[in-house]
């Protein structure tokens, strides 16, 4: 599991179909994430007890954390490192030979 991709970050796709693809983080489990508008999949509903038919909904499925990677706001991929700056902790990448912040680091409690 990625310690550093939350809820709400957005990331980009770096592997599968939908590579180069960028989306917001809805939820995250253990080894996977769920992107909005990534990994869209047909799926097939029974019809309700008094609707006329089945239905067939298009919905986001997880995908491996592995296959994403966090991205700066033009929306290629970044690496980040953690900085201690006056006690509190931020993830920082690099740009053009400088450090830019991406946000910082909540602490569990």
């Amino acid at each position: 599991m990625s310690k550093w991709i939350k809820k709400g970050d957005k990331v980009v796709v770096i592997a599968g179909n939908d590579k180069g693809k960028t989306g917001d983080v809805i939820r995250i489990n253990e080894e996977r994430v769920l992107v909005q508008g990534i990994n869209i999949r047909k799926k097939h509903a029974k019809r309700k007890t008094k609707a006329p038919g089945a239905e067939i909904l298009e919905m986001e499925f997880p995908i491996h954390v592995s296959n994403v990677s966090l991205c700066n706001p033009d929306g290629k991929p970044v690496k980040v490192k953690v900085r201690a700056n006056d006690g509190k902790k931020e993830l920082v990448y690099l740009e053009n030979g400088k450090e830019v912040t991406l946000r910082q680091v909540s602490k569990k409690s």
